[in-house]
């Protein structure tokens, strides 16, 4: 378990942070830029959850995907072993909870017949802005995995890509189940 009895060190005063096994990384390297921006969807998604209290099934959702995102972000943290001699990897049963909760809100929307706009709901918009950090945080572990040696596991690489896939999928059924899409209009204002 993480304890933080102090919130600041001083060490990053010169420009870098320590990776989970004591290695030291500028604050700009991959790696770092990576699990930060997964912290970004994080983020984003505790913003999503203060509009969803009244939507249960949607809520414990977003819960479970905030704790799972803490785990890439350790996956990522830990680029090998940390001083524990463990390191915390994302399972493949993870990926296929993600899937699970993408096949039982997507059961209840009609099939798109346009790309949608983010909108509708305020909780439908976070989940949105959501969706785009998170497939920023998927390129950076793509260039993350062809650049560095120790590279990313498949399951985190899986994990983040179906999450953009459900947090697509949760923004349209937060949108009353579609009901409220803002849908593109090819070509409307020419």
């Amino acid at each position: 378990m993480v304890v933080l009895n102090r919130i600041y060190t001083k060490t990053g005063d010169d420009g870098t942070t320590a990776l989970g096994n004591g290695e030291r990384r500028k604050k700009y390297d991959l790696r770092v830029d990576a699990y930060g921006t997964l912290d970004e969807v994080n983020a984003v998604v505790g913003l999503v959850r203060l509009n969803t209290s009244g939507n249960a099934l949607l809520d414990s959702m977003l819960a479970r995907v905030q704790n799972d995102l803490f785990d890439v972000e350790a996956e990522l943290c830990l680029s090998e072993k940390g001083p524990s001699g463990a390191k915390l990897t994302v399972t493949d049963a993870q990926v296929e909870w993600l899937e699970k909760q993408i096949d039982l809100l997507n059961a209840e929307l009609q099939p798109l017949r346009s790309f949608v706009l983010p909108g509708g709901t305020q909780a439908a918009s976070y989940l949105h802005l959501a969706r785009t950090v998170c497939r920023r945080g998927e390129r950076l572990m793509v260039e993350l995995n062809d650049k560095d040696a120790a590279g990313v596991g498949e399951a985190a690489l899986k994990y983040v890509n179906r999450l953009s896939d459900f947090l697509f999928v949760a923004g349209r059924h937060a949108n009353d189940k579609g009901a409220r899409d803002v849908l593109w209009m090819p070509g409307a204002n020419r």
